[in-house]
């Protein structure tokens, strides 16, 4: 499979998840798939390195294993390793896994990126993965293959309705009770409808991930 078709394949999948409200980048997502697999899909959908962790069933994740090869980084050294990865039904499954992931706190930074360069270094810096390289090279990645047009396609598709205002007014509020957050800066600015395309990704998400 080429870049061109694996991208092509993958992007209606990374854009439609960020307008529903995923912290993740289409263009930051496109291009760690691309590197994780060297632009291909693999049988088991698995398109980011997920390995097997704890273990813990997801509704998208349903436990099923492949042992394969891959290498690390452990004191600037590259090490040959064999690990237990997730497999999935299909790669949007595999996407909707990785954001359950992402929904954690160690990766807190990752979810408040406000622009793809420093999603991938907090990708880095939060520990996803081994390679002192990685960042720069999913900044490359992007660059080289435009994918940032797919991070403007989503905001394109985020245009917000009346009745979506209130709603993310009353999660807004929600979120301020339960003190889930705590800046009030951020129900001043769905009132005034100022929130920018990034903090309404990153709040929807915070409304899926925090349901009252």
């Amino acid at each position: 499979m080429s870049a061109s078709a694996f991208i092509a394949q993958i992007a209606p999948i990374a854009v439609q998840l960020r307008v529903e409200g995923s912290p993740i980048f289409p263009s930051v997502r496109i291009a760690q798939a691309g590197l994780e697999t060297g632009w291909k899909i693999p049988a088991w959908n698995n398109l980011g390195g997920y390995k097997v962790g704890s273990g813990k069933l997801t509704p998208y994740w349903r436990g099923k294993i492949v042992n394969k090869g891959t290498w690390e980084v452990y004191d600037g050294k590259r090490v040959d390793v064999t690990a237990a990865f997730r497999a999935y039904d299909s790669v949007e499954d595999f996407f909707r896994d990785q954001d359950l992931l992402f929904a954690n706190t160690r990766y807190a930074r990752v979810r408040s990126a406000r622009t793809p360069e420093e999603q991938a270094d907090m990708l880095q810096a939060c520990g996803y993965a081994t390679d002192p390289a990685y960042s720069s090279k999913l900044v490359g990645i992007i660059k080289t293959y435009g994918l940032k047009r797919y991070d403007e396609e989503a905001d394109n598709q985020m245009q917000l309705s009346n009745y979506q205002w209130q709603r993310i007014e009353i999660g807004v509020k929600s979120l301020l009770d339960r003190k889930i957050i705590s800046d009030t800066a951020w129900l001043e600015k769905a009132q005034k409808r100022t929130l920018t395309r990034d903090e309404l990704a990153w709040l929807t998400f915070e409304l899926v991930a925090n349901p009252r």
